[in-house]
């Protein structure tokens, strides 16, 4: 597969196993500490690996954690795991510094003032809050200059928010199962909320843990029958996430991509390093923070052109059974919301490639691209995750 002039650099590193605990609007009993210590444990516990095996750990809580299993000395980073969490600790197990490295993050107890919107979506930043520029604000401002431009309509947005609410219906882990299902009207006869999100457009909040156990292949193949390869991986940033207003024309480097097509970059990068193409991609775990987010990443990503994105998706092609599943699990809609939401596209793409997904399973799922971020965060993060070793 890998077509590079070298070796692949992650060959010798494979993702053996993912953990979620349980999701749900509010975990009573629990704080963010609690759930990544459940997580650490329940991966433990999943893979039947010793503790004392683990020689890394990723996450805001890795310190303390750590520190309360014994694990020490080891190698921690206390930075939000995502997708780029993910790819550092395959890098450490890559280059031999770590031979078996935990990925694991999640939130509780944070979100308590529920007469507001939630504190991640009020940055306190000059640039935006004199001006209400809220999340959901910053997002709107970069779909609507799509609708403008390619006359991208509100049922092709509506058509996205009912597939995914539509997966966590059908999904019994998911926070909002059993809650559906969910037509294009229901989604456009929900309040507004930001022109044009209404308010079935927009994620939702709720709490709990996810995690990742990343090791070499060698060990994983003696862990699990289907060991997960990480094919490629890239990651676009255009500055800090909602401090500044997202404008579709902001530029970085010399080039024509620009915040509208972030991720672009970073798709191109990972299918260039596993010698793939979109039309290779058997599912995307894309993030979804807003349904424009959706349409705005199959163009980004190359699985359609610019204004093609709304068309494609009322046609029917992510739903289950269709040409490019997305988002199987629910997503930050309706799966989960709470911390651990970055975290779990990839672990999502793992559940997919190990054939062990309840619901929304892809039959035959080879190669599954997911995501983290978006436009209106002025960042998005790709991996590419693979069942054949590079």
């Amino acid at each position: 597969m890998y077509q590079g002039g070298t070796e692949h650099p992650f060959r010798d590193v494979a993702i053996a196993t993912v953990f979620n605990t349980k999701q749900a609007r509010r975990l009573e009993g629990h704080d963010s500490y609690s759930l990544a210590l459940e997580t650490v444990q329940g991966l433990v516990a999943a893979a039947g690996i010793e503790l004392s095996s683990i020689d890394g750990l990723f996450g805001s809580q890795a310190s303390r954690v750590g520190h309360a299993l014994g694990l020490g000395p080891l190698w921690t980073s206390d930075a939000y795991a995502g997708i780029p969490a993910v790819i550092q600790a395959a890098s450490l197990v890559a280059t031999g510094i770590c031979t078996t490295v935990i990925v694991n993050e999640g939130r509780a107890g944070v979100y308590t003032d529920r007469s507001s919107t939630a504190p991640w979506t009020r940055p306190s930043s000059e640039f935006v809050l004199p001006f209400g520029m809220y999340t959901a604000v910053e997002f709107a401002l970069v779909a609507r200059r799509h609708m403008q431009t390619y006359g991208t309509k509100p049922e092709h947005l509506a058509a996205v928010s009912a597939t995914i609410r539509n997966n966590g219906h059908v999904n019994p882990d998911a926070v909002y199962f059993d809650r559906g299902p969910y037509t294009v009207d229901d989604i456009l006869n929900s309040r507004m909320v930001a022109d044009p999100f209404h308010l079935l457009d927009c994620a939702m909040t709720a709490e709990g843990g996810c995690g990742l156990l990343i090791t070499t292949a060698e060990r994983a193949r003696d862990i699990v029958e289907r060991p997960v390869y990480i094919l490629g991986g890239g990651s676009d940033s255009f500055g800090p996430a909602y401090q500044h207003p997202p404008t579709w024309d902001l530029k970085g480097r010399a080039d024509d991509i620009v915040n509208g097509q972030v991720g672009r970059r970073a798709s191109q990068a990972a299918f260039d390093m596993a010698g793939l193409s979109p039309s290779d991609v058997d599912c995307c775990e894309f993030y979804d923070p807003f349904s424009f987010e959706i349409i705005r990443q199959l163009e980004a990503h190359g699985f359609c052109k610019p204004g093609e994105g709304g068309p494609y998706v009322l046609d029917g092609n992510i739903g289950p059974g269709g040409e490019l599943p997305v988002t199987t699990d629910g997503g930050t809609m309706s799966y989960s919301h709470g911390g651990a939401q970055l975290l779990q596209r990839a672990a999502r793409g793992v559940q997919q490639l190990q054939r062990t997904c309840a619901t929304g399973q892809v039959e035959g799922a080879e190669v599954v691209l997911c995501t983290n971020g978006g436009a209106g965060a002025l960042f998005n993060d790709v991996i590419l995750l693979g069942s054949e070793r590079p």
